[in-house]
């Protein structure tokens, strides 16, 4: 029985192809995601905090072999941290499902694929630049980031 609900768990169909962006569509995502990554950053360094916190009440209780717990203080700290996650997970879920590719973040670096002269490429933007500006091949990280000019691609928009 229990093999039967393993199998029924798996999907064996193929992953969907990624999305390719045009560095029109790239710009358009950027700017409608924008508020979605400050959210998810925002939400990740506050659960970072929390769990912080939550961590040194166990620690203590075990260190102290066993104290008195401010119980109300702690289910607030459970309750935030648990509407944080949620919010986090809602803010990266809505990222992801444009075909985006989150790199950093803790920077706010976002990828988005596209092809370049026949050449998988990634359109690459970071939290705090005007548009983006930059593309790298696939096998390549944030340190091979080239200028990216449009007038270099030439007519009928290249990047696909």
């Amino acid at each position: 029985m229990a093999d039967e609900d393993d199998e029924e768990g798996q999907d064996d169909s193929p992953e969907p192809e990624p999305r390719l962006f045009t560095l029109t569509e790239a710009e358009r995502a950027r700017r409608e995601l924008e508020p979605f990554l400050v959210e998810a950053m925002d939400c990740r360094k506050k659960l970072s905090g929390l769990e912080n916190d939550l961590s040194a009440v166990s620690a203590r209780i075990m260190m102290m072999g066993g104290v008195i717990v401010p119980y109300e203080k702690l289910a607030a700290l459970r309750v935030e941290h648990q509407q944080l996650a949620e919010s986090l997970k809602t803010s990266l879920n809505r990222i992801l499902e444009t075909g985006c590719v989150i790199k950093d973040l803790d920077v706010g670096l976002l990828d988005f694929p596209a092809v370049i002269d026949n050449e998988d490429v990634y359109l690459c933007w970071k939290l705090g630049e005007d548009r983006i500006r930059f593309y790298h091949r696939q096998d390549e990280g944030f340190a091979g980031r080239k200028p990216l000019d449009p007038r270099d691609l030439g007519p009928g928009d290249i990047v696909q």
